[in-house]
């Protein structure tokens, strides 16, 4: 039976794998490191999914921390808690933690190895236990139609089958990543233990929890908190499905400062201060239901409109190809070719500063500039470049805050500094989503996610100015 598992989990790994292939995207990150583009597991035909009704879930907030290509939460799991800091990713379901001390593994992980998070240690938590292979959890992440698939796999027999009575374990997964990157762990339950909006620091605890305990990855160091709309995403297990979410993430020049950090709420009052907000109507994926897609109608650059939007932006094919995805997990937002060189000859034609195209081949960036530092100082100098503007479905307009587009290589030398456009083409526009916005491109707005009316809604904000105002900033 040993040999058949085995064969069966190779068999899996190199069948994720060869999808993950079809869906990567190629990424030249300098500053902000890797990012990610996460591939759908879809919801089993007869999976039975159970979510806690809202009315039994306190609002949540949670600190968001900035790093180089991403944004931490903090998630304090088992009795007693241990505290993990994972990435909040809205484009894709399952939470994960690194499991083991010494025995967790990361290969081609080498630009993260002097940055190594705390691991979580089942056999230090009371209430820890692994997912059994007749759960709906377990169903799901092996992605199957059968639900008898997972236990006959563990080796239950058939009596026990027909009788759902089999107390085997879930089997040993494998989750990828459309940059590449797999995860292989075992299903574990165990307390969550979340903190409630307002005042009184009032901390619920949630049982059975259930998320991968990971013990060996490849490109992925850091664990995932999966905020997608599946049945293992942590929205969809803590009750939040029929409410929603929000966050307002910090600007760059806060990464990895430990004493500043953003507000995740979740449940009604993330939804209820609707001030100043514009909403743009979610948009279905057939190909990829679990996730958060929006309709791009067009970008304006100064004054100046962008003209032969691709119609793939704000609408799917036969198949489910299109829609513009809206992923905290990807850094930069990606567009489809002719539209996005498009985007770089209208900034061109607006930018006069001279080009440092030795920089553009070392990074692999397409637009960059040599622009004046007056005393060596980059103070005032995203106001040198024109602004962005995405206009969306349901005449949505958000004028990108400054230094969300254009961002400085080094620091500023000789009076000047070298500063690229931080947008990428889309690898391949024609499977998948058409396009991403990504989250270096989100940073001070607030984005509210309204699961409830099916839309989202954004506004420009001071990110760390509106954490100061919720008492998230140590002194």
């Amino acid at each position: 039976m040993a040999a058949s598992f085995f064969f069966l989990l190779l068999v899996l790994l190199f069948f994720i794998s060869f999808n993950a292939q079809a869906l990567a995207k190629k990424d030249h990150s300098l500053l902000l490191g890797l990012s990610h583009s996460r591939v759908s597991i879809p919801i089993p035909k007869n999976a039975k999914i159970l979510t806690r009704k809202t009315s039994q879930v306190l609002d949540i907030m949670e600190p968001l921390r900035e790093v180089r290509d991403g944004y931490l939460i903090s998630l304090n799991i088992g009795t007693p808690p241990q505290v993990i800091q994972v990435y909040m990713d809205t484009g894709s379901d399952l939470t994960w933690v690194p499991c083991g001390n010494l025995s967790f593994d990361c290969m081609d992980c080498d630009d993260y190895r002097n940055n190594k998070l705390s691991n979580f240690s089942p056999s230090r938590s009371s209430s820890s236990y692994r997912d059994l292979c007749g759960s709906s959890f377990c169903l799901d992440i092996h992605s199957s139609d059968n639900s008898f698939d997972p236990c006959t796999v563990a080796g239950c027999s058939l009596s026990t089958l027909l009788k759902s009575t089999c107390p085997r374990p879930c089997p040993s997964f494998a989750y990828t990543y459309g940059e590449g990157g797999l995860v292989t762990g075992t299903l574990t339950r165990d307390t969550l233990r979340v903190h409630g909006t307002g005042t009184g620091n009032v901390i619920r605890d949630i049982p059975r929890f259930c998320f991968g305990c990971v013990g060996s990855t490849y490109r992925e160091p850091i664990g995932i908190a999966g905020f997608g709309k599946g049945f293992l995403s942590l929205p969809s297990q803590l009750g939040f499905l029929h409410t929603g979410f929000s966050h307002c993430f910090l600007g760059f020049k806060y990464a990895n400062n430990p004493n500043i950090s953003s507000p995740l709420i979740l449940g009604d009052d993330a939804i209820s201060a609707q001030e100043n907000l514009q909403f743009t109507p979610m948009l279905q994926s057939p190909m990829y239901p679990n996730y958060y897609y929006i309709g791009l109608e067009a970008i304006s650059v100064g004054n100046s409109s962008l003209a032969q939007v691709p119609l793939s932006l704000r609408d799917f094919d036969s198949s489910g190809n299109g829609g513009f995805l809206i992923d905290s997990g990807t850094t930069y937002t990606h567009l489809p070719e002719p539209f996005y060189s498009q985007l770089l000859s209208l900034l061109q034609s607006q930018v006069t500063y001279p080009r440092a195209t030795e920089v553009e081949e070392r990074t692999g960036f397409d637009l960059c500039y040599r622009v004046p530092c007056p005393n060596n100082t980059l103070a005032d100098v995203d106001f040198l470049f024109p602004s962005i503007t995405f206009h969306f479905l349901n005449n949505v307009s958000l004028v990108l805050p400054q230094g969300n587009h254009f961002y400085a290589m080094s620091a500023p030398s000789n009076s000047s500094a070298v500063k690229c456009l931080l947008f990428q083409s889309m690898d391949d526009g024609d499977y998948g989503p058409a396009g991403v916005y990504g989250s270096f491109q989100q940073q001070n707005v607030q984005v509210v996610y309204d699961l409830q009316n099916e839309r989202i809604g954004f506004r420009p904000m001071d990110c760390a100015s509106a954490a100061a105002s919720q008492g998230l900033h140590k002194k």
